[in-house]
């Protein structure tokens, strides 16, 4: 636990700190904690929490009512492309939030798709804002439950069967109960990222609906008032450690020991009209909910006033004359794949170690640190990238001019991801595997490269995919600590959406295809490379 503690002291802990106690204390250090009422009893302010509540729950209940299927599908059945298809259903979650937000009001706002063929709009609405957080959070819910779900051996839910039990009550009393904290921790990286979403909600619902992030973001940017910046982080921490708290209790109840096969032994081609229909029905649901937000992105980086062609990918060599970027856009990919790559693997190491740490449930004091890990998912972005600026810049980690500083904030998102990934598969070892090869002669180290590692290893390349997929997207920290002379491909895209024109609108709808297919392929690539093909959700 000693590496994943420094980390998150040092690179979390320390900075979010420091803005905090900025906010709440006066230039005497007297604390101002009767801003406390004071900031909770404003009418806008409640109405701030309320919405971030509801919507929050709302979102992650539709994203696991739909993304479920979706889950055991690409678990247990098997056919042509799925490899494809598995990394496409990803790419949603690498992409900046607020292409995601552009990506909808293409189709549900004004002059859109649905606009143009059936004069329906629902931009401003609480379901565009839904439908765009199913369309983020799809792929969590799939890699997530979907990992394990492979392994399940199918026998137990067959014998089950034998037994009297129909489908429903064999899967409801049997698989189910398996999977319960492989789904507690997919619905919690969901309703953690819903509740702090900032750039869908204020694109898509305007300024009738706003969020504890969006919120933060105003008080701090435009108002600068880091006082009450600081109560709504402050609730932040209290709300987000509440929800993990219930989390951590419901799992440890859930816990038990797993029969993990290899996917290949449960996977097969759909059988029956139940299968082929649930089949067709997930295979419409990625195509409505990813492929066409995707298509009009792609659509869109083409379509010029005098037709379609490759100028804005033209454009992307030319350095900007206005200087907010100091280099050609194109070095943007190079930027963000290095940082990327510098992230996941701080992530693998940071989150794997904690990981097995946890797998000891060595008391109170390890499940709280579970629980730490991640706030990072739940702690405003703004937050973070403010006190990344004023803790790292002087010394012994004055690391404001070195370019680690990037990968650092992306690794403290990457994290959390790893740990929820391979928690679930570490616990689910039987602990008799190891005993026994303890007892014949194995050392600790043997004994888990030996029986755990051949487990794990498809929780690992997961982790290492989600790891590199959060990097690629992460904006809300970057934003602030990203340097003009490398920028990276989400920050290019949000500037370039900031500026009016449609030379700079092309650039960005251009670059966000370059980032879909930068992803694509990247995740595809995982899934070709993988020499075991027992081990790897890619």
């Amino acid at each position: 636990m000693a590496v994943p503690v420094a980390f998150f002291a040092v690179f979390f802990a320390w900075p979010v700190v420091s803005i905090v106690e900025r906010g709440l204390r006066t230039d005497d250090g007297a604390w101002r904690f009767g801003r406390f009422g004071e900031t909770l009893s404003r009418p806008e302010i409640l109405d701030v929490l309320w919405f971030t509540l509801w919507q929050a729950l709302a979102s992650t209940a539709l994203t696991l009512l739909i993304a479920l299927p979706g889950a055991y599908v690409f678990a247990r059945l098997d056919f042509p492309g799925k490899g494809v298809l598995r990394a496409v259903v990803t790419v949603p979650f690498v992409m900046p939030t607020v292409m995601v937000g552009t990506a909808f009001l293409a189709l549900v706002g004004r002059g859109g798709l649905l606009d143009e063929l059936w004069g329906v709009r629902l931009d401003t609405t609480v379901w565009a804002i839904l439908l765009a957080h199913v369309f983020f959070n799809y792929a969590v819910v799939v890699r997530t439950v979907g990992g394990l779900w492979a392994q399940l051996d199918p026998r137990q839910e067959e014998a089950a069967r034998v037994l009297g039990a129909s489908h429903w009550t064999a899967w409801r009393t049997v698989t189910l109960p398996a999977l319960t904290p492989a789904v507690a921790a997919a619905a919690l990286m969901v309703f953690l990222f819903t509740a702090g979403s900032f750039a869908v909600v204020q694109i898509l619902g305007g300024p009738a609906y706003s969020t504890l992030e969006t919120e933060i973001y105003r008080q701090t940017v435009d108002r600068f008032d880091l006082t009450t910046a600081a109560v709504l982080t402050l609730v932040q921490f209290v709300a987000v450690g509440a929800v993990l708290a219930v989390h951590a209790r419901t799992v440890r109840r859930r816990e038990s020991a797993l029969k993990l096969v290899a996917p290949e032994q449960t996977a097969h081609r759909p059988r029956g009209a139940g299968q082929w229909t649930l089949f067709g029905a997930v295979l419409l649901s990625v195509a409505l909910l990813i492929l066409l937000p995707l298509g009009v992105l792609v659509e869109r980086s083409f379509a010029t006033s005098d037709g379609y062609g490759l100028t804005y990918y033209r454009a992307l060599r030319s350095v900007d004359p206005s200087g907010t970027f100091l280099v050609p856009l194109a070095d943007t990919i190079g930027n963000s794949l290095r940082y990327a790559l510098v992230a996941t693997a701080l992530a693998l190491g940071i989150g794997g170690l904690a990981a097995a740490a946890l797998t000891r449930r060595a008391g109170r004091l390890v499940r709280g640190f579970d629980a730490l890990l991640m706030l990072p998912l739940g702690v405003s972005a703004v937050t973070v990238g403010f006190g990344f600026l004023i803790t790292l810049d002087e010394p012994p980690l004055d690391l404001r001019a070195s370019w680690i500083l990037v990968p650092l904030a992306q690794a403290l998102v990457g994290v959390p991801f790893v740990v929820r990934t391979m928690l679930p598969v570490l616990r689910a070892v039987d602990e008799r595997l190891r005993e026994a090869a303890a007892v014949l002669g194995a050392s600790p180290l043997r004994a888990w490269r030996e029986v755990d590692l051949p487990l794990v290893r498809r929780a690992l390349l997961i982790a290492a995919g989600f790891a590199f997929a959060v990097s690629l997207g992460e904006f809300g920290a970057t934003v602030f600590i990203a340097r003009p002379d490398n920028p990276t491909l989400p920050v290019a895209v949000a500037r370039l959406l900031g500026r009016p024109g449609e030379l700079n609108y092309g650039q960005a709808m251009a670059l966000s295809t370059i980032l879909m297919v930068v992803c694509a392929v990247s995740l595809l690539l995982l899934e070709r490379l993988r020499t075991d093909r027992t081990s790897g959700e890619f």
